[in-house]
C-alpha cells in the first residue's frame, strides 16, 4: 500500500480504551443509548486492575446520611484541594449509579433485614460504603459488567489490543491507533486505562498501571494535572512471597482491626485519612528500623472478608492467629488527564474517566471508596455528553502519518531502575533535590511527575516535602497543570 493511501478504519460511535470498571460501564451506557462501541482491552475481560479492587462504592444511601455529609467528608479528606463542583456531582449522583448497577445484576451485600450493608472506612463520618462479597467488590462488579459487555452485539470487544496513539485531526480527537496499525475512527474516545501507581517500585497495583492513557492523551495535546498527588495505601503486605504489595482493604480497619508497632502498641487512629496513617506507619519504620508494622485482624470474623483471608492463608499467614506484616505502598494517583465535569479533556472529542482522569474530586488525598463511585458517575456523564455533542468532520489519515504516530508512541513500561528511583525520590516524603534528580529520567511521565512535585513547594495531603513541611494557604484550591509542550502552570478550580 503506498504511503499516501488513506488507511481503512474500524468505525464506532464511541471508542473506549480500558476494560476496568469505568470502561465497562461507559461501554454499557453507550450501548444502552444505541451507540456502537469499540472496547479496547490490553487484557482479557475481567483481568483488569478494577478486578482486584477490595474497596466498595461510597454513596449516601443510609437514612441518616445525605449527599451534603458525603460532600463534607470528601472535602475534608482532600485538604483544601478538592474541586467543589466535582465532589458535589459525585455525592448527589453516586446513589443513582449504585441503583443502576443493581439493575444491571450486580448483587451488593445486604444485612439480615434485606437492606444494603454499609461499611465504615477511613475519613467517612458515617457508614456509607457498599460492598459485594465483602472485599471482593471489584471482582463481583467487573465480572458482571464483563458478562453484559460480552453479550451486547453493539459492543465490539478487542481483547489483547493496546492503544498506541491517539489520532488527532482538525483540532479534535478522531480516533486511535492500536498495535499492528489498526485504526479505529470514533466520534468520541474515552480513556479509562487506570492510574500510574505501578511506576513506583512498591505498589498495590498490577504491572500495567503505569499511566499509559495519560501519556497517550498528553502526546495528542491534552493537558494533565495534579501528577504530584499520589496516594499511598497504609496496609499493603510486605516481605511475604507471592503476596508482596497485596492490599488489605481499609474496611477491615473499619470493622475493628488495629495497627501495632514494634512493642505491640497502637500508634495511630486507624480510621484517619490514608495520608495520615501512611505517614504514621512510615515514622514507626524509620524510628525502629523495622520493615513493617503489624495489622491485628484477630478479632475480625474471617467470613466477612473471605478473599483477603484466603489469599493470606495461601501465602502462609493466618490472620486469625497472627499479626500481618504491612507497610505503605503506592496505590492511587489523584492526578491525570485534566477534565471538566462532563469528563471531557482539553482536546475536543477526548474524554477520560476513572483513575486516568483528574476532575479535582480527590484533592490532595482521596477519600476511601470514592474512586469506584467516580468511575460510574463520570463514565455515564462522559457518554451522555459525547453522544449529545455534534460529531466532527471526518478526516483521513495516510499510512505514512499512521506510521509516524506509532513511531513516536510513548513507552508502555518503565524499567526497574526507573521504578526504584521514583520510590526513592517521590515516595511518601520528597525533597527538592530528589525531585530534581527525577527530571533526568528517561521516562516522560516520571519527568512530568517530578516537575509537578517541584512546583508544589509545600506539604499537603499525599504530597509531603521535607524542605517545605507545612501547608501553604496561598496554594489552597490551586492545581499544577501540564500543557502539551510540558510547561507547568497553576490553575484555580471551583
Amino acid at each position: 500500500m503506498p504511503a499516501s493511501t488513506a488507511v481503512l478504519a474500524r468505525e464506532a460511535d464511541v471508542a473506549v480504551v480500558g476494560a476496568g470498571a469505568a470502561g465497562l460501564y461507559a461501554s454499557l451506557c453507550a450501548a444502552r443509548a444505541d451507540a456502537s462501541v469499540a472496547l479496547v482491552s490490553a487484557t482479557p475481560l475481567a483481568q483488569t486492575a478494577s478486578y482486584w479492587a477490595q474497596g466498595g462504592l461510597a454513596a449516601a444511601l443510609a437514612a441518616d446520611d445525605s449527599p451534603e455529609l458525603h460532600l463534607r467528608d470528601t472535602e475534608l479528606a482532600g485538604r483544601k484541594l478538592v474541586r467543589h463542583a466535582a465532589a458535589e456531582i459525585l455525592a448527589h449522583e453516586a446513589p443513582t449509579c449504585v441503583r443502576d448497577l443493581q439493575a444491571l445484576g450486580v448483587s451488593f451485600d445486604g444485612d439480615r433485614y434485606g437492606r444494603l450493608a454499609l461499611g465504615l472506612e477511613g475519613g467517612h463520618s458515617i457508614r456509607r460504603v457498599v460492598h459485594a462479597g465483602g472485599s471482593a467488590t471489584g471482582r463481583r462488579v467487573v465480572r458482571q459488567l464483563s458478562a453484559l459487555v460480552a453479550a451486547d452485539a453493539r459492543i465490539a470487544v478487542l481483547e489483547g489490543t493496546h492503544a498506541r496513539a491517539l489520532w488527532r485531526a482538525d483540532g479534535r480527537c478522531q480516533g486511535l491507533i492500536c498495535n499492528g496499525g489498526e485504526l479505529i475512527r470514533a466520534r468520541a474516545v474515552i480513556i479509562a486505562t487506570g492510574g500510574a501507581a505501578a511506576l513506583w517500585a512498591r505498589t498495590t497495583n498490577p504491572p500495567g498501571s503505569q499511566g499509559s492513557g495519560m501519556l497517550l492523551a498528553h502526546a495528542a495535546g491534552a493537558q494533565l494535572a495534579d501528577l504530584e498527588l499520589l496516594q499511598f495505601h497504609p496496609t499493603a503486605v510486605i516481605g511475604v512471597r507471592r503476596r508482596e504489595g497485596f492490599l488489605i482493604t481499609e474496611a477491615i480497619r473499619g470493622e475493628g482491626a488495629t495497627l501495632l508497632g514494634a512493642k505491640g502498641k497502637r500508634f495511630v487512629d486507624e480510621l484517619s485519612p490514608r495520608d495520615e496513617v501512611s505517614r504514621a506507619i512510615q515514622a514507626q519504620l524509620e524510628m525502629t528500623g523495622a520493615r513493617s508494622v503489624g495489622l491485628d485482624m484477630r478479632s475480625i470474623d474471617p467470613a466477612r472478608f473471605p478473599n483477603v483471608v484466603s489469599s493470606l492463608r495461601q501465602a502462609g499467614l493466618d490472620p486469625a492467629t497472627e499479626l500481618i506484616p504491612v507497610a505503605p505502598a503506592a496505590h492511587y494517583m489523584m492526578g491525570g488527564i485534566l477534565t471538566d465535569m462532563h469528563a471531557s479533556s482539553t482536546l475536543p472529542g477526548l474524554y477520560a474517566v476513572g483513575e486516568s482522569s483528574c476532575t479535582g474530586l480527590h484533592g490532595a488525598n482521596r477519600l476511601a471508596s470514592n474512586s469506584l463511585s467516580e468511575c460510574f458517575v463520570f463514565a455515564r456523564r462522559a457518554v451522555e455528553h459525547a453522544l449529545a455533542s455534534p460529531a466532527g468532520a471526518a478526516s483521513r489519515i495516510t499510512r505514512s502519518q499512521l506510521e509516524a504516530l506509532l513511531a513516536s508512541a510513548p513507552p508502555e513500561r518503565a524499567d526497574a531502575r526507573t521504578r526504584d528511583a521514583l520510590w526513592r525520590y517521590a515516595g511518601i516524603v520528597r525533597s527538592q533535590e530528589g525531585l530534581q534528580a527525577l527530571l533526568q529520567s528517561a521516562h516522560p511521565l516520571v519527568r512530568l511527575i517530578a516537575q509537578c512535585g517541584l512546583q508544589r513547594a509545600e506539604s499537603r495531603g499525599a504530597h509531603q516535602r521535607l524542605d517545605h513541611p507545612q501547608r501553604n494557604p496561598a496554594l489552597d484550591y490551586r492545581h499544577v497543570t501540564i500543557d502539551a509542550n510540558g510547561a507547568a502552570r497553576w490553575q484555580s478550580w471551583t
